[in-house]
């Protein structure tokens, strides 16, 4: 799976690359939701206008199971939950609006090693707590 798929072009890229190798590749969509201007990710409104686009349908070669976000590096606990709140509640509005019945869709990866508790009660189902297991990049 492919978690970090940020514009449309990386996308239709992905889609490009799995169809030379007949490969449906799944993907999750990344949402900007943390303050800082250094992460990337989509807006609620550019996934609302690339699913209901005539371009996105023409892909066939990748299947979006979910989305991912990562929140502001900060120890402000409440500006995390409430990052993570807003991802969650992203996941909620695509999944009655344009996955309903797919049951692919299903994933919400947030939460790292310094925040995953709080990503598993916002309603992560995937979480990247590497530090946690390897130690801190050098």
């Amino acid at each position: 799976m492919i978690e970090s798929v940020d514009t449309f072009r990386l996308l239709t890229i992905i889609n490009a690359e799995a169809l030379k190798i007949n490969r449906v590749i799944n993907c999750l969509l990344q949402f900007h939701i943390a303050r800082e201007e250094t992460k990337s990710g989509f807006s609620l409104d550019e996934v609302v206008e690339m699913l209901g686009s005539e371009e996105f349908s023409l892909l066939k070669s990748v299947l979006i199971c979910g989305v991912m976000g990562m929140a502001t590096f900060t120890d402000d606990e409440q500006e995390i939950r409430e990052e993570f709140r807003y991802l969650a509640g992203c996941f909620e509005k695509l999944k009655r609006s344009y996955f309903p019945h797919n049951p692919s869709f299903k994933e919400i990866s947030m939460g790292m090693s310094g925040d995953y508790k709080i990503a598993i009660t916002e309603g992560s189902t995937i979480i990247r707590i590497g530090s946690i297991i390897f130690g801190e990049r050098s």
